[in-house]
């Protein structure tokens, strides 16, 4: 096929990616901002996209922060592809720093205390609850009966209480970048404006001056013509 990869990915490489890019973080998040400000929409609604994208960062919802994005930025009017790739704030090095800030702040919101919480780290009530979903999803197929208790722990002590903590950190967030946005944007447009001006004016000018020179050769040969 004329547009298959010649350099097919492996399974390997492409989860490689996800915690490390090509080129690494820094170039990434170059690229996600060089594609924000060129977003053709209005500033306003560019930095509406950004508030929705930093805020579902801050929420348990992973693999769906895409889809929750995109919806909170069209109850806000906001620029969905800008709410997207805001989302990129959310990576491998920024989830620990966040998941830790939210679940502290939502256990302090609930008041649940450490004693009051089951054994176990979080890393492992997730693999625990995974294992729960895998096995209740088998279970009408095989012997086995289904049990929730791991995922009920995961959501009582991990889920909910991340998912009330996440709210006003992803608040205060999303509103700082949203008017730290606002005004690169607006400026960025407004640079980019008048460059797209002066190369218009410019191209105009080459245009008039190549078209003088074509009716000077013009007249030039008629003269030369009448000469004779």
């Amino acid at each position: 096929m004329v547009f298959k990869r010649r350099d097919r990915k492996s399974w390997g490489r492409w989860a490689l990616e996800l915690i490390w890019p090509k080129g690494g973080w820094t170039r990434a998040a170059q690229y996600v901002k060089h594609r924000l400000r060129r977003l053709p929409d209005s500033p306003e609604r560019i930095s509406r996209g950004i508030w929705a994208g930093l805020f579902t960062t801050f929420t348990p919802f992973y693999g769906l922060h895409f889809i929750v994005a995109g919806a909170i930025a069209m109850v806000m009017r906001g620029n969905i592809l800008a709410a997207m790739l805001a989302t990129f704030f959310g990576n491998p090095l920024t989830y620990v720093p966040i998941g830790v800030i939210s679940l502290h702040t939502g256990y302090a919101l609930l008041g649940i205390r450490p004693e009051d919480r089951i054994d176990g780290s979080i890393g492992r009530k997730f693999v625990k609850a995974g294992e729960d979903l895998w096995h209740n999803i088998t279970a009408p197929f095989t012997d086995a009966t289904a049990d929730w208790t791991a995922l009920g722990v995961f959501y009582q002590e991990v889920f909910f209480p991340y998912l009330i903590g996440g709210i006003l950190p992803g608040i205060v967030v999303a509103t700082i970048g949203y008017y730290l946005s606002i005004p690169v944007i607006r400026a960025y447009k407004k640079r980019r404006k008048g460059l797209l001006k002066e190369k218009f004016e410019a191209l105009r000018e080459r245009r008039a001056a190549a078209k003088a020179e074509a009716e000077a050769a013009k007249a030039k040969a008629e003269g030369e013509r009448s000469d004779r």
